[in-house]
C-alpha cells in the first residue's frame, strides 16, 4: 500500500515517512487497554514506530494527516479520557468491542468483570453513538464445556444488556487448529477444544438469527474473516475497518472524504423525489444527505476479509490480557517480557520500549 508522505525530525536528521489518513490500532494487541497513554503521546509527538515482526526492521509513522482511527478492544476503558482530545484534534473514530462472556470458562482470565466490561460498552456507546461501538463476539470457542447451545445462551445474556447500544454484532469461529501458536496455548493450558465444522457452524448461524430476531434486537449480524457463505441466515462478511461506516460518521471531514473518493450529495426537493430513484449503494445520511458506497477492499488482506487499507501500528507479542486462544502472542511469557519493557519506557517510540 502507498501512502501520503511527511517529513518528521529524527536526531536532527529529515526523514519522508508514511502518514496515512486511517490508523488501526490495532490488530495486533490491545492498545486501548494497555498504551493508550503512550498512543496519545505518539500522537502529540506526531510519529511512532512500528517493528516490522518479518525482518525487524524500523517502519516510521507520521500522524500528520491521521483523519480517522479504527480501535480494537477488550477493554477501551482507559480510553475514555482521551475521546475529548481526539474530537478537539478533528480526528474521527470507531471502536471494535470484544465483549466475550468466557468468565467461567478460564479462557480470558486477564480481561476485567463482564459487569464492568458490559458498563464500559454503555459508557462509549453514550459519548460515540451506537454505530460507532461494534459488538463482537469473538471467537466462538467450542469446548468440552460449551457447545453450540452455551455459547447462545452467553451471547444472549450479553446482548439483552447491550442490543440497544450498538447496531452490529460480529463473530467469527475458533480456527485452532491452524495457527501453531493456538494450538499449543490451548493445550498447554489443557482447554478440551474442539474444532468447528461446516454442519455445527450453520446450526449456530441459525439459532443466533432466530435469537436476533424474537428478542427485537434488529442487529446487523456478521461474520469475521469466515470463507463460509452465511447469507440464507441474513449474516454478511463484515469489513472491519468499514470505509462505508467511516463515511457515515465522518461525512463532514471534507479532507478524508476526498481521500476516499467520497462525494457527499443533497437529496432532490422531496416534492420530485423518490427513494427509490436512489443509487442501490446509496447510503443515507443526516440533513437528508446521501453518499454512494465506494468502499475499496485492501488487496494485501486475505480474501475472506473486506477491510479496507489502514497502517495497523500494533505489535505482536504485546498483549498482556494473556487469552488462551490468542493469536497474536507467541506465547504468554514472550507478551509479559514485552509488557515490562513498556512500563519502563513507557513513552519510548515504540510500544515494546525498544
Amino acid at each position: 500500500m502507498t501512502w501520503k508522505k511527511a517529513n518528521i525530525i529524527i536526531d536532527g536528521r529529515k526523514m519522508e515517512v508514511p502518514a496515512p489518513d486511517i490508523i488501526s490500532a490495532s490488530r495486533g494487541t490491545d492498545i486501548p487497554a494497555f498504551y493508550a497513554d503512550w498512543f496519545f503521546h505518539r500522537i502529540e509527538t506526531g510519529y511512532s514506530v512500528w517493528n516490522n515482526p518479518f525482518n525487524g526492521k524500523k517502519n516510521y509513522i507520521s500522524y500528520r494527516n491521521t483523519r480517522f482511527i479504527v480501535f480494537w478492544s477488550k477493554n477501551p476503558k482507559p480510553l475514555l479520557p482521551y475521546l475529548s482530545i481526539l474530537k478537539e484534534r478533528g480526528i474521527g473514530c470507531y471502536i471494535q468491542f470484544t465483549l466475550n462472556d468466557y468468565e467461567k470458562d478460564g479462557l480470558e482470565t486477564g480481561v476485567p468483570p463482564l459487569t464492568e466490561r458490559i458498563e464500559t460498552f454503555r459508557t462509549l456507546s453514550e459519548i460515540l453513538g451506537k454505530e460507532a461501538v461494534i459488538w463482537r463476539f469473538d471467537p466462538l470457542i467450542l469446548t468440552d464445556n460449551i457447545s453450540v447451545d452455551t455459547l447462545i445462551e452467553k451471547i444472549e445474556r450479553v446482548g439483552t444488556e447491550i442490543h440497544n447500544c450498538t447496531e452490529k454484532l460480529v463473530f467469527s469461529f475458533a480456527d485452532i487448529d491452524s495457527y501453531r501458536k493456538v494450538k499449543a496455548n490451548m493445550t498447554d493450558s489443557g482447554i478440551p477444544y474442539h474444532e468447528w465444522n461446516k454442519e455445527k457452524m450453520e446450526e449456530l448461524a441459525g439459532k443466533l438469527t432466530v435469537l436476533n430476531r424474537n428478542r427485537g434486537w434488529n442487529l446487523e449480524l456478521a461474520t469475521c474473516g469466515e470463507n463460509l457463505d452465511l447469507g440464507k441466515y441474513r449474516i454478511s462478511r463484515n469489513r472491519c475497518i468499514d470505509g462505508d461506516l467511516i463515511a457515515r460518521l465522518a461525512w463532514k471531514d471534507k479532507k478524508l472524504m476526498s481521500a476516499l473518493g467520497v462525494t457527499i450529495q443533497e437529496m432532490p426537493s422531496p416534492a420530485f423525489f423518490d427513494m427509490n430513484d436512489l443509487p442501490y449503494d446509496a447510503v443515507l445520511l443526516p440533513g437528508n444527505k446521501y453518499f454512494v458506497s465506494n468502499h475499496k477492499k485492501d488487496p494485501g488482506q486475505r480474501a475472506s476479509c473486506g477491510c479496507m487499507a489502514a497502517k495497523d501500528i500494533g505489535e505482536y507479542n504485546t498483549c498482556p490480557h494473556l487469552c488462551e486462544y490468542c493469536y497474536a502472542n507467541s506465547s504468554k511469557k514472550s507478551a509479559i517480557m514485552n509488557w515490562e519493557m513498556h512500563r519502563q519506557n513507557p513513552m519510548a517510540e515504540t510500544i515494546t520500549g525498544k
